[in-house]
């Protein structure tokens, strides 16, 4: 975040509780602010720091398409993924820590063995319809994603879910076909969002702070505050109005020029020139996202594996994260658990810029043809330009590389998981078991690189129910070694979230596995003034 001088970013420090009020007094004393200066100072950032009531808070989001929809089960980008949040709410939601914290669900115990656990549910919240949430609405809406025919994204976090019941009104009881301690954040998934018994999926019925006014696809969307929500610290503003800003140099206008108070994903090419405007506040997360390359395992030249590994020694990492993140990020190694999990493997060698190996690997594939990549700005901001820096890199080893530019528009739906080499992203998951089943399972619904191992499912599942970590930590190892050297997925990079906002805009905190908020912003922030 940007600000005038030191004393105003200590200040805003204070507001935003990065530090207490004893080191806020400290430091403020420090740069020579008398006493009585710095406790009128502290006081002004304390009643920065609440919440105001009212205002219309004007989003600019990227990742919107004509086709999204309201329907949770099909959530694939990042404008629904922000949108649906504001009128639903999960059972369980994560922390600034990562932490799974109390939502829809009171409180979680499992019973030994972490194979049945039961939940409790908060009573007395209401739907925007009116109606009182009760364990069969749960039921209905985890079911939802649960059905043969189901593409939802949770649906393989969700399928150890032998049996799903409600044990009283407001209490539900989770069978597992093993245990896994980390249900809890399976609940928080967003796509998880709870809706009334028999409600239309598309209608965005829900108990979230916001109600549904009206829905553009890939344009706009109005929701206005729910006066009955049950969480009375959340939910400060009038309404919200998520404005679809696919181009990265739009949604920089937009908030310049005053007519947006908040846009995610900012370009690292301009995030240095936003810090530096007084009128704005900055934000930057080292987190769990990361940008991808799938390759179609099921498509040549993608399913010879010495093909896979050509490229992935192909790629100059270190020039991409300076030249495309702008130094925002750091290094991956085509796997995507990061490095702050707890089962992050740090030992696996590391894939890096070498020619002479990647010509060795295509050599032994023995293939010599051009490979198409299909790449697009709202795959990631700087998406276009890393194809290129590929294909330059590529062709230092003899590897020809056609980078083709698609449409924006509706690239989710006719590129993404169609051709054979494309750009994609993930805000990274809050577990290993969640980020490694929802993208590299066999039968992962976003199972983009179409990679295919039942050795890697088997350990997978052993993995989830061992509650020895020790033990754990090795298959977890194994699994992410598997990923990096045989797997489909180019990750050349861990970039940081760089998102950017209006100075009236306070409340904004980030959390390291999801942008905005963790997809909750609306509901978070508040307007001064």
């Amino acid at each position: 975040m940007s600000n005038s001088n030191p004393l105003d970013r200590l200040v805003q420090e204070l507001s935003r509780r990065k530090i207490g009020r004893r080191e806020f007094m400290n430091r403020a004393l420090a740069l020579g602010v008398s006493t009585a200066a710095a406790t009128s100072l502290m006081g002004r950032a304390v009643k920065a720091d609440t919440p105001q009531k009212g205002g219309h808070l004007v989003m600019g989001v990227d990742n919107a398409s004509t086709t999204d929809s309201i329907d949770p089960v099909n959530y694939t980008s990042t404008y629904i993924q922000c949108l649906g949040p504001q009128f639903y709410n999960s059972l369980v939601e994560l922390d600034v820590h990562n932490t799974a914290q109390p939502s829809l669900a009171t409180s979680w115990e499992a019973k030994p063995g972490a194979s049945v656990w039961v939940v409790k549910l908060r009573k007395g919240v209401t739907f925007h319809n009116g109606k009182e949430m009760e364990a069969a609405d749960v039921i209905y809406s985890i079911n939802h994603h649960r059905g043969k025919d189901s593409k939802s994204g949770a649906k393989a976090s969700l399928e150890q879910i032998a049996e799903l019941k409600a044990t009283d009104k407001h209490e539900l009881t989770f069978t597992l076909s093993a245990g896994n301690a980390d249900l809890p954040y399976i609940l928080a998934d967003y796509h998880l969002g709870i809706m009334p018994d028999g409600a239309p999926y598309d209608k965005g019925i829900g108990t979230g702070a916001f109600i549904l006014e009206t829905f553009e696809p890939g344009q706009r969307a109005l929701t206005k505050r729910n006066p009955n929500y049950w969480n009375p610290d959340r939910g400060f503003v009038d309404s919200v109005e998520t404005v679809a800003i696919n181009d990265p140099t739009a949604r920089v206008a937009a908030l310049q020029s005053g007519s947006v108070h908040l846009i995610n994903r900012v370009s690292p090419k301009v995030f240095g020139m936003l810090k530096a405007n007084p009128k704005l506040a900055t934000y930057e997360i080292s987190g769990a996202a990361h940008y991808t390359f799938p390759m179609r395992c099921d498509m040549a030249p993608f399913d010879n594996k010495d093909v896979r590994l050509a490229l992935k020694y192909a790629v100059d990492r270190e020039e991409i994260i300076k030249r495309v993140l702008g130094g925002h990020g750091k290094v991956a190694n085509d796997q995507p658990i990061a490095s702050f999990d707890p089962f992050y493997a740090a030992d696996l060698p590391q894939h890096s810029y070498d020619p002479d190996k990647a010509r060795f690997h295509m050599k032994q594939a023995g293939f010599d043809g051009t490979i198409p990549l299909s790449v697009a700005d709202v795959a990631f901001v700087g998406c276009i330009d890393a194809g290129v820096l590929m294909q330059a890199s590529a062709a230092k080893a003899g590897i020809k590389i056609d980078v083709t530019r698609e449409p924006n528009d509706g690239y989710w739906d006719n590129v993404w998981m169609k051709k054979p080499w494309s750009a994609s992203f993930f805000g990274g998951r809050p577990t290993a078991d969640l980020m490694l089943s929802l993208v590299y399972k066999s039968d992962a619904p976003w199972n983009e690189a179409f990679w295919k191992r039942p050795d890697f499912d088997k350990i997978l599942l052993a993995a989830r129910s061992e509650l020895d970590n020790e033990k754990r930590k090795q298959m977890y190892r194994e699994l992410e070694l598997m990923v990096s050297d045989d797997g489909g997925e180019l990750i050349p990079m861990f970039n940081n979230t760089l998102e950017a906002a209006s100075t009236k805009v306070k409340g904004f905190v980030q959390l390291p596995t999801l942008e905005l908020s963790g997809l909750r912003a609306p509901e978070k922030v508040w307007l001064e003034g």
